[in-house]
């Protein structure tokens, strides 16, 4: 069999945010009965039977189980291949009146040994008012094998997916608009005196409907509209995607979760299957990125700059993290003050909103003299500046959202070119622009709502010639450039920005505040000696260092230790690949490479890439021990922790690649395995870490002062993941050890 034959073709998930329903729990129940046998506003749910029922004694609980039909959109060629008219579902529904919950979980009868659809909703009260109704979804498709249509069924799938959960809400309100107008507003609570009997009792199909009794052998799931038929949102669409189970969709406290109202009020209109990647992305970052979690707003930025690519957004959105948790740039508002030179001669500031409610950034660019203040700052300083306009942007841009009443999630940048000539074309300060564009496109994704260009000379095309290469094309398609005083007509700058606040620069009426530039006194340049030694300078400012881990090839640090009982600590980040993370002891000093220099506490590698320490003459238990249990660290998983150490002498910590487990019961390979490798382009990983070493002496002081506030029994957190290698260390008798991952 090929590994085609054994390997799922395509996986596709889906999970809702909460929605709610302004209305008693009781009252939704009663119209959401009302979709059953059969609902006329789903063309698509032709019919439902009532295969088993119960109820218990007190009334309090009621299991209904239904099969449904499902009349899907799919070609008629397909039909016909697939040998059937309706694909049908079984749907699961417990109804718990005491705990106010409604529980579905609906799976595909049809083709079920080709195609996997399973789906779990959930109605229960919303946690803040026991008055409204809360519902949440999700939904997997899992499409082994179809005729070789396996892309076509995905496609027909999430199209109906898609469109019958826009449509489930709609039907709930239909349904609790119809009560009212029968009059009926309220429907009592249970309660033990009162023996419920269901809302209402499912009645059989009419004859003109298809009888439910027989099922083909095969069918199809082409739409897993199939979803229950009766589960609310539910669309029966149900087709794809899930997430993982009910249970992990209930027991998230509210503020874990999205609601679809605050969706739309801070975030935007957005599709159920973009909803969805935004909550799936953000449920990711909660289990792996504990305590450092982005904004929403940013999270959905990421998503935009890959078309809503989950596994694409996500991988760039950790490169993100990454980068801004290596420079700090959290802080970057607080901690960075500009030089006197860029108050005086950068020709750029923010200037009021546009039309939109975006702010508005504007930059002279043709009246600042670029060679000069690279000349006078260097490329760092430069580029922290403009990161720093990029932070106060973000922050802007929230501050908009709430004056408007409407998401504002980027900004408008004018940039006048009047005063642009060849001076601006020096080399290196082209060179020291793509810098800055290469980095802002990375970390600030879809932050620009439009960029105004105004007043473009003739050298601008050489200019564009140069940079437009750098710049994204969804970007590109942003620019709108004007030439001479074509701005100030019809389709110019009032299209945009109004009236009252146009720049006087620019005709308007409005002050502007930006900095006239001009020339940067030579007398501010840098000396030679600064420009030489800028890089050694950047180096003391980065707390973590970076690494790459190959298949044989592991990255290794190693710490001088000569008073017993000090501690080593350690925070690192996976930000590429799954590591194994493990502490070596050794009274021997590793061969250095020639390349290393001594770091702060001992050997390390300045550059960042790969360095082996341990000599492959080594022998494990004779030159060198290890001191604790290795630690599997996967993807996107921040880890800190500590180690007590017990003896002087050299502590190696090592990151190395991790080799899935062979399949101990034969030789042929798993196929997880196979899938990974199909997955992975190259054998590589990638770490950012930084260490620090606590002295005996200071770990002793620290130690008494904690007892003198109560017990101290380690170093631990007490939400580490990872106690056992605490407990299993400290129990060996040679160091004591806890490391927290963020899972």
């Amino acid at each position: 069999m090929t590994i085609v034959g054994i390997i799922p073709i395509m996986v596709q998930k889906y999970q809702s945010p909460v929605r709610v329903y302004k209305h008693p729990f009781e009252l939704v129940m009663a119209a959401y009965e009302r979709r059953f046998p059969t609902c006329h506003l789903i063309p698509m749910f032709v019919a439902s039977d009532v295969v088993n029922e119960e109820t218990s004694e007190d009334g309090s609980t009621q299991k209904i189980e239904r099969r449904c039909a499902l009349d899907v959109d799919a070609p008629r060629l397909l039909k016909r291949i697939a040998g059937v008219d309706y694909v049908y579902f079984i749907q699961k529904n417990t109804l718990n009146r005491k705990e106010r919950t409604l529980h579905i979980e609906s799976h595909n009868e049809t083709f079920s040994n080709r195609v996997v659809v399973h789906e779990t909703c959930c109605y229960s009260v919303h946690p803040e008012n026991e008055d409204w109704t809360c519902f949440e979804q999700t939904a997997s498709l899992d499409i082994k094998s179809f005729f070789g249509f396996e892309s076509t069924v995905e496609k027909i799938a999430m199209k109906q997916y898609a469109s019958s959960i826009k449509k489930g809400k709609e039907i709930i309100e239909y349904y609790l608009k119809e009560l009212d107008d029968e009059g009926l507003t309220h429907v009592p609570r249970w309660s033990p005196s009162s023996h419920s009997l269901p809302l209402s009792s499912p009645t059989s199909l009419s004859t003109n409907q298809p009888e439910l009794g027989i099922v083909p052998a095969d069918s199809v799931p082409l739409s897993a509209d199939a979803r229950d038929g009766p589960s609310q949102d539910a669309k029966q669409d149900s087709n794809l995607l899930q997430n993982d189970s009910l249970a992990e969709i209930l027991p998230g406290t509210p503020e874990d979760k999205l609601d679809a109202d605050y969706i739309k009020r801070y975030l935007g209109d957005l599709t159920p299957l973009q909803e969805s990647c935004l909550i799936r992305l953000r449920k990711w970052l909660q289990e792996t990125h504990k305590g450092k979690i982005p904004k929403d707003e940013h999270i959905l930025r990421f998503l935009r700059a890959r078309d809503f690519n989950m596994d694409k957004a996500r991988e760039i959105l950790c490169q993100s993290l990454t980068w801004r948790k290596q420079h700090q740039v959290d802080y970057l508002l607080e901690t960075w003050s500009s030089p006197q030179v860029l108050q005086d001669y950068y020709t750029g500031g923010w200037h009021h909103h546009d039309k939109d409610g975006r702010p508005l950034y504007i930059l002279r660019l043709g009246q600042m003299d670029t060679k000069g203040l690279v000349r006078a700052l260097g490329e760092e300083s430069l580029l922290r500046h403009v990161l720093s306009i990029n932070e106060e942007g973000l922050r802007r841009c929230e501050e908009n959202t709430k004056v408007f009443g409407r998401p504002i999630s980027c900004w408008t940048c004018l940039v006048d070119l009047e005063g642009l000539n060849m001076r601006h074309l020096w080399r290196p300060g082209v060179k020291a622009l793509l810098r800055i564009i290469e980095v802002v496109e990375a970390n600030y994704p879809e932050t620009l709502g439009r960029l105004l260009i105004l007043r473009a000379p003739r050298v601008f095309p050489v200019l564009w010639t140069l940079v437009s290469p750098f710049i994204d094309e969804n970007t590109r398609k942003k620019f709108l450039i004007y030439a001479g005083n074509d701005y100030q007509g019809a389709g110019g700058l009032v299209d945009y920005i109004d009236k009252e606040i146009i720049p006087d620069f620019l005709g308007g009426e409005c002050m502007c505040e930006v900095p006239e530039g001009g020339l940067v006194p030579k007398s501010m340049y840098r000396t030679a000696e600064e420009v030489e030694n800028e890089d050694i300078r950047l180096w003391t400012e980065m707390i973590y260092q970076s690494a790459s881990i190959f298949k044989g090839a592991p990255h290794e640090i190693v710490i001088e230790i000569i008073d017993a009982s000090s501690v080593i600590t350690w925070d690192f980040d996976v930000c590429k690949g799954d590591i194994v993370f493990n502490i070596y002891h050794s009274k021997r000093a590793p061969q250095v490479p020639r390349k290393d220099t001594l770091g702060a506490h001992g050997i390390t590698s300045p550059g960042g890439n790969n360095v082996q320490l341990i000599d492959k003459s080594w022998t494990l238990g004779q030159d060198y021990s290890m001191v604790e249990s290795p630690l599997t660290c996967k993807e996107g998983e921040s880890v800190q922790g500590s180690h007590i150490t017990r003896w002087p002498g050299f502590y190696i910590l090592q990151w190395k690649f991790h080799n899935m487990a062979a399949c101990s019961a034969t030789n042929l390979p798993r196929v997880d395995d196979v899938l990974a490798t199909l997955q992975v382009s190259s054998h590589k990983c990638k770490v950012m870490y930084y260490t620090e070493v606590l002295g005996s002496e200071d770990f002793r002081t620290a130690c008494c002062d904690v007892q003198s506030l109560g017990s101290m029994t380690s170093l631990e957190s007490s939400h580490s993941g990872f106690s056992q290698l605490s407990a299993a260390t400290t129990n060996s008798n040679q160091s004591q050890s806890s490391s927290m991952i963020s899972r």
